[in-house]
């Protein structure tokens, strides 16, 4: 079935959790043993408030971030999903991951739910940067000396409207919604499943644990690479 709906789908949207991300080899927020929240308490360092009262703590934390995300690469995930859009076999990108790996790999019309760590911008004047000056040891703009932060959501901080008025839009207009890696328990992004579903599009699970959406989809895969699932659906396309 399927291969049938990924020929057949006018217009098919992608919708990407952590699990795409740990399959890159960045860890996530929750694991056990190796999740973010086990090396720090990210409501407070990663908050609105820490970068208004700790600038120097919240600016090492997400230094280091960076550091560490130019160790990993899109895997061949994202690479495939961007062969589709190209081929016209994908129409758009729902994300809550900030890794910018979709980009890299060379996808577009993407909704970055949650921003990315690839830029920074100025909290006084919103000059946007690629991260590499904040990585140069400076935190201040070039262009009014404001202070320079990341551009994710932090926690205390609402979802940016243009991402999300375009997520609504995708998940309404889809016929066929994907799932990959994401436990669906994050809201209101696991409200997007949901809004296609009710507006009338087939919705398929890629996740490796079951999701409290399950029995809204038309089919789930548990216990596999999400790049060895694209890999095999890729096959179906040539």
């Amino acid at each position: 079935m399927i291969k049938k709906w990924l020929k057949e789908s006018n217009y098919t949207v992608v919708f990407t959790g952590a699990g795409m991300s740990t399959e890159s080899g960045l860890p996530d927020f929750r694991s056990a043993n190796q999740g973010l929240w086990e090396q720090k308490n990210l409501a407070e360092v990663a908050s609105i408030q820490s970068l208004q009262q700790n600038p120097e703590e919240f600016t090492d934390f997400y230094r280091s971030r960076m550091v560490g995300l130019k160790e990993f690469a899109p895997h061949k995930g994202h690479y495939l999903l961007a062969k589709w859009q190209k081929r016209g076999f994908l129409n758009s990108i729902i994300t809550q991951n900030v890794d910018g790996f979709h980009q890299l790999a060379g996808s577009d019309n993407i909704a970055e739910l949650h921003g990315t760590l690839q830029k920074v911008f100025c909290q006084n004047c919103g000059t946007v940067y690629e991260s590499d000056i904040y990585l140069e040891k400076t935190n201040q703009c070039t262009a009014c000396s404001g202070m320079l932060r990341p551009s994710i959501v932090l926690f205390g901080e609402m979802l940016p409207e243009q991402p999300f008025e375009m997520a609504l839009e995708e998940a309404s207009g889809a016929e066929l919604f994907i799932i990959l890696g994401s436990s669906l328990s994050v809201s209101p992004a696991n409200q997007f499943p949901l809004i296609a579903k009710e507006s009338g599009a087939r919705v398929i699970i890629v996740n490796r644990e079951p999701t409290q959406l399950d029995s809204y989809a038309d089919e789930v895969v548990h216990d596999r690479n999400i790049g060895d699932v694209l890999e095999e659906w890729d096959g179906f396309l040539k």
